[in-house]
């Protein structure tokens, strides 16, 4: 399982991992019940590959960001995200230093933290996010 095969649903909680797509819609089964149901080309989703947080120098993907967070703390994230947005952004500083705090919102944290407590309950493999940083760095050296 790769960020490429895992997707967020505007509107549902959760993330989802597609199984197969045609034209008209996707089938996805859930993280977290393993539910599977079919998402029309209508609804907005994102794959997590395609995420970015916002920086001030530029935008993060979301794939350093969750390596970031494994590297910290290698299992479930220890704070309870029901916790005063200042005690998950002062936690998310420590993951994070240079995110933009007036573009980055409490409600983007949590959803941050949430997803990276369903893919570790997932199993999912973020030694995988390591290899490949090294694959982009790579190929962006070989542009230059």
């Amino acid at each position: 399982m790769t960020l490429d095969e895992i997707i967020a649903i505007t509107g549902k909680p959760g993330l989802y991992k597609i199984l197969t797509q045609n034209k008209g819609n996707i089938i996805v089964e859930s993280l977290t019940d393993k539910k599977r149901f079919p998402v029309m080309a209508l609804q907005n989703v994102s794959t997590l590959k395609d995420i970015s947080i916002y920086t001030y120098e530029a935008e993060t993907p979301l794939r350093q960001v969750f390596l970031n967070i494994y590297t910290k703390e290698n299992g479930i994230i220890p704070i309870d995200l029901k916790d005063k947005g200042a005690v998950l952004a002062q936690y998310f500083r420590g993951i994070l230093p240079e995110y933009d705090e007036e573009r980055v919102y409490t409600s983007n944290i949590k959803k941050v933290f949430s997803w990276y407590n369903a893919l570790v309950t997932s199993d999912f493999d973020f030694k995988s996010l390591e290899e490949s940083d090294e694959e982009s760095d790579t190929a962006a050296a070989d542009e230059n």
